[in-house]
């Protein structure tokens, strides 16, 4: 549906919530978009932080990220990601289109500094964007375009220097459509 066709008495009605309980923590109905986009993004950050924290290759950790948001593009209930998303709708309400771009960055930011384990701060830099930049290819293109295969295939070939052939799970992934 999104921010601007959800109005607030769909969000009593979906949520089960009173108004003076939705107001009195949120404000209106930006400020609890603004905390749903604060929450996502934690949870964003929370789950590729603790997969690259102990991981013995960042690059590893990262395909299997990415194999993970193919994988998701394939469930039944999939509905893309909700910063991605937001800030594609978001374009004519800027303030809260830069509040889902910031946290974009700031989840672009967490793959720069662990890329920095094993690249310069400049390198880890580009790196991060290039992978954003197939993160928010997975997120809107889609499985409704191409297969599991097909999509993996194209990040292996948009991102050739992260070390896909070492992870059985990623080929395990590959043969599934």
């Amino acid at each position: 549906m999104g921010y601007n066709a959800t109005s607030m008495q769909v969000i009593f009605e979906k949520t089960g919530l009173k108004p003076g309980s939705i107001y009195l923590a949120f404000g209106n109905k930006e400020g609890l978009f603004k905390e749903s986009l604060n929450y996502y993004a934690q949870q964003s950050i929370s789950k590729a932080t603790s997969l690259m924290e102990g991981a013995d290759s960042i690059g590893e950790s990262i395909c299997l990220i990415l194999a993970g948001f193919v994988d998701d593009a394939f469930q039944k209930d999939y509905c893309s990601c909700f910063l991605v998303k937001s800030q594609l709708e978001l374009s004519g309400t800027p303030d809260l289109q830069a509040h889902a771009i910031g946290h974009l960055r700031d989840i672009e930011g967490v793959y720069a500094h662990f890329l920095e384990r094993e690249y310069s701060t400049e390198e880890a830099k580009i790196k991060a964007t290039s992978l954003m930049m197939h993160i928010f290819g997975i997120r809107v293109y889609g499985y409704h375009q191409t297969t599991k295969a097909q999509m993996l295939a194209s990040l292996k070939l948009g991102l050739p220097w992260l070390p896909w052939d070492t992870l059985p799970q990623v080929a395990l992934l590959e043969s599934v459509q």
